[in-house]
């Protein structure tokens, strides 16, 4: 009878979990600190607020993670429905919002709503970003397991 197998390819696991984190992030600093610097930010405080702001949101995203999927488990609804993604996307960017917006007013010295408009770029080019860095990224470590098609062989 033939049976299921995943062979996965690429670059899978743990591995590519901490190569992806890595690589996104640095290439986020830098072009963060990029478009603080085009709007006409000091290089250094840039530099240091969007390494700040990249150790935020990693922070936040493992615990906003966490927190959602608690919450996710005890839903009756299982999956993951367009309305409860949507919740998902606005609950974490919003959160990292709350931080940033007077985080950023404080550390370059302008006004909250300025600061805010600092975060809808930010947000704006990090839309744009993660999916060209995820279409990338796939294209040149291989697709996670998860997304690959299950072979099937004879056992």
């Amino acid at each position: 009878m033939p049976a299921t197998t995943t062979s996965a390819t690429g670059l899978q696991g743990p591995r590519r979990r901490v190569v992806f984190v890595a690589l996104y992030e640095f290439i986020a600093i830098l072009a963060s600190s990029a478009l603080f610097i085009a709007i006409g930010q000091e290089a250094a405080a840039s530099g240091v607020m969007s390494v700040v702001a990249s150790t935020l949101a990693i922070v936040w995203n493992v615990t906003f993670n966490h927190l959602f999927e608690r919450w996710e488990a005890r839903q009756q609804v299982k999956g993951r429905s367009v309305l409860r993604r949507v919740v998902h996307a606005v609950g974490f960017e919003g959160g990292l919002a709350l931080m940033l917006i007077p985080l950023m007013a404080w550390w370059f010295g302008v006004g909250l709503w300025e600061a805010t408009l600092m975060e809808a770029g930010l947000l704006l080019f990090f839309l744009v970003y993660t999916y060209l860095f995820n279409w990338a990224f796939d294209r040149i470590f291989g697709l996670p397991a998860s997304a690959q098609p299950a072979a099937t062989g004879a056992c």
